[in-house]
C-alpha cells in the first residue's frame, strides 16, 4: 500500500543509515519499526505501573515535584 506520511527529519535520517548499514530498503526499516512498536503496545510494555514508597518519614513533602531535578537538588542542598 502506497501512503504519505509526515515524518521527523531527524527520525528519517537515522532510518535512512540504518537502512544503508543493514543493507535493507528504508520501507523496510520503517515497517519492522512500525511492527516491534505495535507488537510492545499490544503487549502492554512499558505500561507497568509502580508506588513509590518512601524508606522512612510521612513520604512526599508539599511542594516536591520529582520531575524537577533543578529544584530536587536545591532542596537536598538546603536539607
Amino acid at each position: 500500500m502506497r501512503t504519505t506520511l509526515n515524518l521527523d527529519d531527524d527520525l528519517v535520517g537515522r532510518a535512512k543509515a540504518e537502512a544503508l548499514r543493514s543493507g535493507r530498503t528504508l520501507t523496510s526499516v520503517i515497517e519492522d519499526a512500525l511492527r516491534e512498536s505495535l507488537s510492545r503496545a499490544a503487549a502492554g510494555e512499558g505500561t507497568e505501573r509502580f508506588e513509590l514508597r518512601p524508606f522512612s518519614g510521612d513520604g512526599l513533602q508539599p511542594g516536591v515535584d520529582l520531575d524537577d531535578t533543578a529544584s530536587l537538588l536545591d532542596l537536598m542542598e538546603r536539607g
